[in-house]
């Protein structure tokens, strides 16, 4: 599924694959260019449990949205809609942000994740919820190790299971020439930071920069679901200097048809 549009400064891609080794796809993707909110969530309890979970969830937050609250109480609706229609093992990571022109909030709960792009770096921006990162900030885990841990998919927090939830979040800019990316724990686990870096800055358009990132991820594996969305300026940078990284700028140009 592939949904590509043009926001007012904003312009998105995203796309979802079920991977290669799971016919079911418990992911979903949240495009609401109207309230500048897009959402990734990667549902967990199996077919009928973590699809309805992560679908549940972004309704929730798109409708509490659209009330006027902001995203991290948003974030808590979505939870709690999640919890009153639980099944056993059912539960939803969540990325989300929402844009105010080209001002963001962002909010996370679990180990999906956004990264800010530019021609030159991937910055994380999201902390998972997550044993192995709790490992890590506490100095007992190599960031290396994590990669391969046998409780590297072990998350602390995740919508659906608690009601205290404890929700990650951030503001910033989003600058001309840097692209927001939002995906599910099915990206990252296939490719590593330099690698989702380098098929973003071989992408000529953000509908390509998706397409690729699944790709990949597919290619090296495809053990998960895998979902991503790609915001960034639909105008280019002031400058009247040509740009350092030309593969990196065309993406600021028109979708191909």
């Amino acid at each position: 599924m592939l949904r590509i549009a043009s926001s007012s400064l904003l312009d998105f891609a995203g796309l979802t694959s079920p991977g290669q080794m799971r016919e079911h796809n418990e992911d979903s993707l949240l495009c609401c260019p109207a309230l500048g909110l897009w959402a990734v969530a990667d549902g967990m309890g199996g077919h009928q449990c973590g699809e309805v979970a992560s679908a549940l969830a972004l309704q929730a937050l798109e409708q509490a949205v659209g009330r006027g609250e902001r995203l991290e109480a948003a974030v808590h609706s979505a939870n709690r809609a999640v919890l009153e229609a639980a099944q056993d093992g059912m539960g939803t990571t969540i990325v989300a942000v929402r844009f105010e022109g080209i001002d963001f909030e962002l909010a996370w709960v679990g180990d999906s994740r956004a990264y800010r792009v530019t021609a030159d770096s991937i910055v994380p921006l999201s902390r998972d919820h997550s044993w192995v990162q709790t490992m890590i900030d506490a100095g007992e885990l190599d960031p290396a190790e994590a990669q391969t841990h046998r409780w590297r998919n072990v998350i602390l927090q995740c919508l659906g299971r608690d009601q205290a939830l404890d929700v990650g979040v951030l503001s910033g800019t989003l600058q001309a020439g840097e692209v927001l990316l939002l995906c599910s724990d099915g990206l990252t686990g296939e490719l590593s930071e330099a690698q989702i870096h380098a098929q973003c800055t071989a992408a000529e358009t953000l509908e390509d920069m998706v397409e690729q990132l699944i790709g990949q991820a597919n290619a090296h594996g495809g053990r998960d679901n895998i979902s991503c969305i790609v915001l960034g300026h639909s105008l280019p940078p002031p400058s009247a200097e040509p740009p350092r990284n030309g593969l990196f700028h065309k993406l600021l140009k028109p979708f191909k048809s």
